[in-house]
């Protein structure tokens, strides 16, 4: 720095200031120290940036798994809204399992970025103790966990009873019911189900569990095996909801293989309107959770965090609002 600070006759102090796009540089003068960086080939020591600073600017994003497509999109919408702010984020997957998730809370990597968006999938509320993390912190999902994190969540219960709802709208009152399996009672699976059934309370129904196909992961697969094996029981089905899109995309490939038409003969809807739904033939009735308003909320609050300290204030709670997305697979 020093170097490039002589070849452009300016101060090291101001080198600093171009090399950090700061607002505060003359365009002639911020030119020149730009010309001499490129003519020595100076490259910022990042390290030594970050001691400086006290921040690295960059942000840990930590999902289960890439692999499911919501949290793919997810991913890509906390990248957008962190480079928004001058952010870079580093992406780290946890399969889902609790010994990865707690490890993450420790791990070296994460000790790397100035703060951390964590969507954990397998600690339970018992587990709050081990989130008193000396980093700034924000949650994605259903648990809480903690008071004093920062929570960012959707809309699950209203979402499901309203899917569910239109579901009924259009006639359908032999709904099976597609990905329920949920450990823990309190996470996605048991919040969209709590609406399921909360609708056909409403109308006057009761879900027969015949009708209930588990599937203990949220894949195609998983929801054209679920699916099947409802069918496969001999009972009449004219609607499905799944509890996610993925599920849903793989309970519509089973009706087809065995020749009943969506909507015609079964009417079938999911939850997270991911890209794939919009494009599905016939494309897929769905919730959109307001992924890109959870992850921009994410982000800003992680950042307001890291930008002026954790404090003792109490966790701030947000919750995204829904909306449904009626589409080929409903409509009559």
């Amino acid at each position: 720095m020093r170097d490039v600070a002589a070849l452009a006759g300016v101060s090291v102090k101001t080198v600093s200031n171009v090399v950090n796009a700061s607002p505060h540089v003359r365009r002639s003068t911020a030119d020149r120290v730009q010309a001499a960086i490129e003519q020595l080939g100076y490259r910022m020591n990042f390290a030594a940036r970050s001691l400086s600073l006290g921040r690295t600017g960059m942000l840990t994003l930590a999902v289960p798994k890439l692999s499911l497509p919501y949290f793919a999109e997810l991913s890509d919408d906390v990248i957008e809204a962190a480079e928004a702010r001058g952010y870079t984020v580093l992406l780290e997957q946890t399969g889902g399992l609790r010994d990865h998730e707690l490890a993450l809370l420790s791990s070296d990597r994460r000790r790397m970025t100035d703060g951390l968006i964590f969507s954990p999938v397998a600690l339970r509320e018992a587990d709050a103790p081990l989130l008193e993390v000396d980093f700034p912190m924000v949650l994605l999902g259903e648990r809480p966990l903690h008071g004093r994190v920062d929570h960012v969540s959707m809309a699950n219960v209203d979402g499901a009873r309203a899917v569910t709802e239109h579901l009924l709208g259009t006639g359908r009152g032999r709904i099976a019911l597609i990905g329920s399996y949920d450990v823990g009672h309190t996470g996605a699976g048991s919040l969209r189900t709590q609406g399921f059934l909360e609708a056909l309370d409403r109308a006057g129904l009761v879900h027969d569990p015949v009708r209930t196909g588990a599937a203990t992961t949220w894949t195609r697969l998983s929801g054209a095996r679920a699916l099947r094996e409802v069918l496969d029981r001999g009972v009449p089905v004219d609607g499905v909801f799944a509890l996610n899109d993925a599920l849903a995309l793989g309970a519509m490939r089973e009706l087809f293989e065995r020749g009943l038409r969506v909507p015609e003969d079964v009417g079938v809807a999911g939850f997270d309107d991911i890209q794939e739904a919009r494009f599905a033939r016939p494309s897929l009735t769905t919730v959109d959770p307001g992924r890109l308003e959870i992850a921009r909320q994410a982000v800003a609050l992680l950042v307001d965090r890291v930008r002026h300290g954790d404090g003792t204030r109490s966790g701030r709670r947000f919750t995204a609002g829904f909306s449904l997305e009626i589409r080929e697979s409903t409509r009559s």
